[in-house]
């Protein structure tokens, strides 16, 4: 498995292919892949507010209670898994479109995959500063749209005109995702759910 998140970055369309080719059951993979992985940005994100700060508009910076980031690192990492399944469900729905017929097993595990360098880019959040972040994640959502667009012709098994649109649709629905997962987060704030700050 190791090899297959390594060659996602030095050679994606062989990485792509011994994915395909390997056994793919959803409990190991899901296990190992997405529950470390996913708790990288969540981790990162409370070491950094709590021990480093933010620093916008301030000369001190602006730290988290350790409750509240604790709080706020679960409910990231949920989000973040229940986002891999979400678009593993939907790719899964999306296939028959294309005549293709992957397991919802390997239609999470592709999504997973796809999502490694945006787990990966949440080392960022150990040093909470707004241009670093955006730097990083911009790159990391470049480069999931290209694993993305990469993958899934190899993954699924068809022409690459129709991975096009396949892909193009498997974005929309992610960008939608993610807008749900914006608002969702804000509903949590109204409740109390939300940063309690160090002053």
């Amino acid at each position: 498995m190791i090899q297959n998140v390594v060659g996602l970055f030095t050679n994606p369309d062989k990485a792509w292919r011994s994915i395909k080719a390997g056994e793919m059951t959803l409990g190991p993979i899901y296990l190992v892949h997405v529950l470390v992985l996913a708790a990288i940005p969540a981790v990162s994100a409370y070491i950094g507010t709590t021990q480093v700060g933010w620093t916008i508009g301030t000369l001190e910076p602006v730290k988290l209670t350790q409750a509240s980031a604790l709080q706020m690192t679960a409910l990231t990492w949920l989000a973040m898994l229940a986002g891999v399944a979400v678009m593993g469900a939907f790719i899964h729905w999306m296939s028959r479109t294309y005549d293709a017929n992957p397991t919802i097993s390997e239609c999470v595990i592709f999504a997973a995959y796809t999502a490694t360098p945006l787990f990966i880019a949440g080392l960022a959040a150990l040093y909470p500063d707004l241009w670093l972040a955006m730097i990083a994640g911009t790159v990391a959502i470049c480069y999931t749209t290209y694993l993305l667009y990469q993958g899934i012709p190899i993954f699924m098994g068809i022409p690459e005109e129709e991975g096009f649109l396949f892909a193009s649709s498997i974005l929309a629905v992610g960008l939608v995702v993610l807008v749900g997962m914006m608002a969702t987060a804000v509903i949590f704030w109204g409740l109390g759910v939300g940063p309690v700050y160090l002053r």
